[in-house]
């Protein structure tokens, strides 16, 4: 379990970055996630000739990894769409609303109980965002792209969390990206007739920014958290990513100095949303430690019966 916490908040430190290169690369959205996931997915094969770790797996579960994988293309363009109509802080914290959809996704895809508590802490974060929106209008469609975003994103760990029964991370990771740039490839062509970009190859400034984006808010990162859901819950997973904005919005409010152009229901918005994430661990830390001393609670009263 510590090891899982580990990996799953170095992915998420990483990706307090995202945002920040999404602003600094001048490509228009579609094409950023493109070269994103093309530079990840030749770096992977290319890592995989010494590595051979890759391994193969059968066309159905291919196929549904490239469904995963669509997903998880169409949510990263929702993401730096958001970023490029609104601003980095206003996109990270939308993102914050995917323990929301995550609380009603989980259980019916992995037939569970709804936890209602869940659901609350979901509740309190979607009305984080409204009052993001009520104060702060000129940003309704990066709001709307943001919460688009968090949608998506909610299912593909979900998905994951089923298809790591099947096969290895690693494997899942590269397939499921190379899924992902094959549908966006052939998504392409429509998606610049209707958003034009000024340029399609990326300078040698956006280029080096794309290296980071992928080798380590990717390659790594996505590993990283693909390998903590062995061990963790997706809605865990889900609800620890809202500690992104923390990470994105410093970095923001330092770099691009978007301090100045957010009004109080900003705050007040990213306030609720912390109280989640901050009633959440406590309650996951306190069910962890019920569970693990309840073992020795058992063995203590099986020494006073015999």
């Amino acid at each position: 379990m510590k090891k899982a916490l580990l990996q799953l908040h170095t992915a998420i430190f990483l990706a307090g970055f995202t945002g920040i290169l999404g602003r600094l690369i001048t490509l228009n959205e579609g094409l950023l996630v493109w070269w994103r996931m093309f530079i990840t997915v030749a770096t992977i094969l290319f890592l995989s000739i010494f590595t051979k770790e890759i391994r193969r797996i059968d066309f159905r579960t291919l196929l549904k990894i490239i469904g995963v994988g669509a997903i998880v293309a169409l949510h990263w363009v929702c993401f730096y769409g958001s970023i490029k109509y609104a601003n980095v802080s206003i996109s990270l914290v939308c993102f914050s609303t995917i323990g929301f959809f995550t609380a009603f996704f989980e259980p019916v895809i992995l037939r569970r109980r709804i936890d209602w508590m869940e659901v609350l802490f979901g509740l309190i974060a979607i009305l984080g965002v409204y009052l993001i929106f009520h104060f702060d209008p000129q940003y309704k469609t990066g709001i709307i792209l943001g919460i688009l975003s968090s949608l998506l994103a909610s299912l593909f760990p979900i998905f994951n969390k089923v298809i790591l029964t099947q096969t290895d991370g690693r494997t899942l990771t590269f397939f499921e990206l190379a899924g992902g740039l094959l549908i966006l490839s052939f998504i392409m062509p429509f998606y610049l007739k209707v958003f034009p970009s000024d340029h399609i190859i990326p300078g040698m400034a956006d280029f080096g920014w794309l290296l980071i984006l992928s080798w380590l808010c990717t390659v790594l990162a996505f590993n990283l958290s693909v390998s903590s859901l062995k061990k963790i819950s997706p809605f865990t997973v889900s609800l620890s990513y809202n500690l992104e904005p923390i990470y994105g919005i410093i970095l923001a409010f330092v770099i691009y100095h978007e301090n100045r152009y957010l009004s109080g229901g900003f705050y007040y918005g990213f306030a609720l949303i912390m109280i989640t994430v901050v009633l959440q661990t406590w309650r996951l830390y306190y069910t962890h430690r019920k569970m693990s001393l309840t073992p020795k609670l058992q063995n203590n009263s099986k020494t006073v019966d015999i």
